[in-house]
């Protein structure tokens, strides 16, 4: 295909705006999929994501469109909407020249959106508007689009309105996206420079590099290497997605596609890495300097676990861990000991929906029985003299609400230590910009934020750095043993709330034992908060007399299959989940 016939672009937008939704009309008005073969959210591969009724991890297709008697290629890449995966939105846009911001009417711009725009924008990608759910009842078109108007400085008549439920005027973006986004750079001449923008590991294929070709072209056989890597090996197999993978004899410049590497080692092919051949007697390579892709940056974990197998199958977990960082390059580790649950791994994660994924996928796709600890930021700490200061990272945060939700929103901010920046208005609604402690962003806020908003608010936020504050370390003892897991590094205004907060909720978590356990939050020596849990009295099977043994049996089976989801902490069984729940609480 001659590179004025192709177009790349990708869908950005908040989460729940129906990107999934206008992927799949995509498939359908282009026939890249049979009607037959048809499923909702088809570019979702993961149950998981079905379950959840969300995108994880990016997706690219490539569609033939015929428009004005000319057969287009549209490389297409689907793209998560929450926060915590914003990281795959950059690598996506890295790879294309255009951008679909699709917006629903019924709720407007969102923080996510705000977020996703500003990438593109300084990436210099096209942008095309598109208002969706013009379906819909409540559906509030006119305010949508002053909103994106005001926003993009344009003209209310570039942005398209769309039904991707209803696939109403779906039609339009195709032809605007060949009318408007810009055919690929790059030269067939030139040695080959490919860009890899994800990557996969298939257990009987190796690892599989999705590439965008910026330069030259690759073929099948080719002798390929990783400039930072500086591995060489074979290309067994060139392709791209329809939306599965299909070989072709090559990739040219501007085309977005895969290459079969054959490498076994997870380490050897990383996101933002660069793909070149190897130097020959046929072919001598040009010396140039090869960057990392445009607008690619390397993400930072905001919050760190610890990763543990009830069963002590560390090496199982280390090598699911290096498998599973090749599809999530966002996902750090590194090995680590606790004297509650031996030799396990901590871990980096971009948000607490990232770690909940992740511990989803270790347990669903290499089958492991883990325990994950409650979640932290990262705290640097420093020794001045005696004594220990401790710095907290701080992000800035931007929140969009009904103007009538100001009050509410700032109280909020308030006490969760948030510093006031600035107010912006975008039609009938507010920016909030706020800075403020990662740590009370990252947990629980945005429920807090939904229910002061009644819902209609939205947040975004990003590290700005790490500042000292008074806080100090808060330990947590179980039956009269500390447990490192559980400590805490809380500030001191907050003390005696998440003291008496933390030892009420693992009262309800943890199950009677048969002694007595005290529960303690202190510093030092101070004891700040207890509770105690009774001890057990009674045996499973001591409210049955005589009768079939089997009945005994039965509950005899029931306990054991519970005591398998146990851990000891100390001398206490805890259930695997307490740390999940403990910061759902």
């Amino acid at each position: 295909m001659e590179q004025d016939k192709i177009r790349n672009f990708c869908i950005i937008a908040h989460i729940d705006h129906g990107k999934s939704t206008l992927a799949d009309r995509f498939l359908e008005l282009t026939k890249t999929v049979e009607s037959r073969q048809m499923k909702e959210q088809y570019l979702d591969r993961m149950d998981l994501e079905r379950e959840r009724g969300i995108t994880i991890k990016l997706q690219p297709v490539r569609m033939k469109y015929h428009y004005k008697g000319d057969e287009y290629e549209l490389n297409l890449i689907d793209t998560p909407g929450h926060v915590d995966f914003g990281y795959e939105v950059s690598r996506s846009l890295a790879a294309v020249e255009g951008a679909i911001l699709l917006v629903d009417a019924t709720q407007g711009i969102q923080a996510q959106t705000l977020a996703n725009l500003y990438q593109a924008e300084k990436i210099g990608l096209k942008i095309i508007p598109v208002i969706n759910k013009i379906d819909l009842p409540n559906a509030d078109i006119e305010n949508t689009i002053k909103e994106l108007s005001e926003l993009l400085k344009i003209n209310n008549r570039e942005i398209l309105q769309v039904s991707a439920k209803t696939g109403e005027n779906v039609e339009a973006i195709p032809i605007k996206a060949i009318q408007s986004i810009p055919e690929p750079g790059g030269e067939l001449k030139k040695p080959l420079r490919a860009l890899i923008f994800d990557s996969n590991y298939d257990s009987y294929r190796g690892v599989v590099a999705y590439v965008r070709v910026v330069d030259g072209e690759i073929k099948k056989g080719d002798r390929i290497k990783f400039i930072a890597t500086k591995v060489e090996d074979v290309a067994l197999e060139v392709g791209f997605f329809s939306p599965d993978y299909k070989p072709k004899e090559s990739l040219k410049a501007g085309e977005i596609g895969y290459i079969v590497t054959g490498l076994k080692e997870v380490s050897q092919c990383g996101v933002g890495d660069t793909i070149t051949q190897v130097e020959s007697r046929k072919l001598k390579v040009e010396s140039y300097n090869i960057n990392p892709l445009p607008g690619y940056k390397k993400p930072v974990p905001m919050v760190y676990a610890g990763l543990y197998t009830i069963d002590g199958e560390v090496n199982k977990l280390r090598e699911a861990l290096g498998k599973l960082k090749l599809n999530d390059a966002a996902l750090s580790y590194e090995p680590e000991n606790s004297k509650a649950f031996g030799f396990g791994y901590k871990c980096g994660f971009l948000g607490t929906l990232h770690l909940e994924i992740v511990k989803e996928r270790l347990e669903r796709e290499y089958e492991l029985n883990l325990i994950i600890t409650t979640p932290q930021v990262a705290y640097h700490e420093k020794r001045i003299g005696s004594k220990i200061e401790y710095e907290e990272p701080w992000a800035k945060v931007e929140i969009i609400c009904p103007v009538k939700y100001i009050g509410p929103v700032m109280e909020l901010m308030n006490n969760v230590r948030g510093v006031y920046k600035l107010t912006r208005y975008i039609g009938e609604r507010v920016i909030l910009d706020y800075e403020t402690p990662l740590s009370s962003v990252i947990v629980n806020f945005y429920d807090k934020l939904k229910s002061v908003s009644s819902g209609y608010a939205s947040l975004n936020y990003e590290i700005i750095g790490y500042l000292s504050g008074d806080l100090v370390k808060m330990d947590v003892l179980v039956a009269g043993e500390k447990i490192d897991v559980l400590s805490q590094i809380v500030h001191r205004n907050q003390l005696k709330q998440k003291a008496q907060s933390i030892v009420k909720k693992l009262k309800e978590l943890i199950p009677r034992q048969w002694f007595e356990v005290s529960l303690q939050a202190a510093i030092g020596g101070k004891i700040l908060a207890r509770e105690d849990i009774p001890a057990l009295k009674k045996d499973v099977t001591g409210y049955l007399y005589g009768g079939d043994i089997t009945r005994k049996r039965k509950l005899w089976e029931k306990q054991k299959e519970g005591k398998k989801k146990m851990k000891k902490l100390g001398r206490v069984d805890i259930p695997t989940d307490v740390f999940i729940n403990l910061m759902k609480s």
